[in-house]
């Protein structure tokens, strides 16, 4: 898979750091393919992340393919909705793109609207391939 290995991750990248559990950060959800956890700097009512164990710097490493799409399926919603459906009244799912990502490890921001303040909408916002890219539309590009 592109963008898996070393290179980006490891022991540096917080997110890797994460997903192998060796900080306190409080998992709402694991399994062998994603960890699930609060953004520490909610920009929503409720605002997570899910993140893949693999490292895998951003949208741009997954490429049209059968493991690719998988991965996307797992970090998509239907494994995070179990435990984030009562609390997303208007949800909202997707990836930011480079150069506007905030962290080089893939994941998956769940939003619960309203934006907290209303102005962290214009951080999620889509702007061609630039911005935030919905999770459906970032399947449909990297469906096999």
């Amino acid at each position: 898979m592109a963008g898996v290995g070393v290179v980006g991750g490891g022991s540096a990248c917080l997110f890797c750091q994460i997903a192998r559990s060796s900080t306190s950060t409080h998992l709402l959800h694991t399994d062998d393919k994603v960890v699930a956890f609060q953004d520490i700097k909610p920009a929503a009512f409720r605002h997570y992340l899910v993140i893949p164990v693999e490292h895998i710097s951003t949208v741009k490493d997954l490429q049209r393919r059968t493991e690719d799409y998988n991965l996307g399926i797992a970090i998509y919603p239907c494994i995070v909705w179990n435990f984030i459906k009562e609390q997303l009244c208007q949800p909202r799912f997707g990836f930011h793109q480079p150069p506007f990502n905030s962290v080089n490890h893939l994941h998956l921001h769940c939003l619960a609207l309203p934006f907290s303040p209303r102005w962290k909408h214009l951080k999620y916002m889509s702007m061609g391939p630039l911005g935030f890219i919905e999770a459906e539309k970032l399947l449909e590009k990297i469906k096999p």
